[in-house]
């Protein structure tokens, strides 16, 4: 009986601690770019490159250089490309499984469509 009144003790505390590690700024940050704020949406024109702008044909390996705006506007372009898709209607699960699968060296020289499973 004290195990589970420590552990059930332990669960609450830990629960209070969570709960107490956000702040309000960082919620109304949060729900701001969800809204698309004028800050989230304005990006130069710079920044995009020929592999963001041929999006299908992204490697790997050139995804990894791409920032954080390009890689989403590639998978963007992918799921455009590929609707039907596993991932579609899911572009930040698509946007993760990318960043997690090219991480393998293996897969450097293929597409990312490829080689995170986006084609139908």
């Amino acid at each position: 009986m004290n195990r589970i009144s420590s552990v059930v003790a332990t669960a609450g505390a830990l629960t209070l601690i969570l709960a107490g590690c956000g702040s309000a700024d960082e919620a109304t940050d949060a729900s701001g770019l969800r809204k698309g704020t004028p800050a989230s949406t304005t990006a130069p024109a710079t920044t995009t490159s020929k592999a963001a702008a041929s999006g299908s044909q992204v490697t790997c390996s050139e995804f990894k250089s791409l920032d954080n705006d390009a890689q989403t506007r590639v998978i963007e372009q992918i799921l455009a490309d590929n609707p039907g898709g596993p991932f579609e209607g899911s572009p930040n699960v698509a946007l993760g499984t990318a960043k997690l699968v090219c991480l393998a060296p293996g897969n450097a020289d293929k597409t990312v469509a490829e080689a995170a499973g986006m084609t139908p």
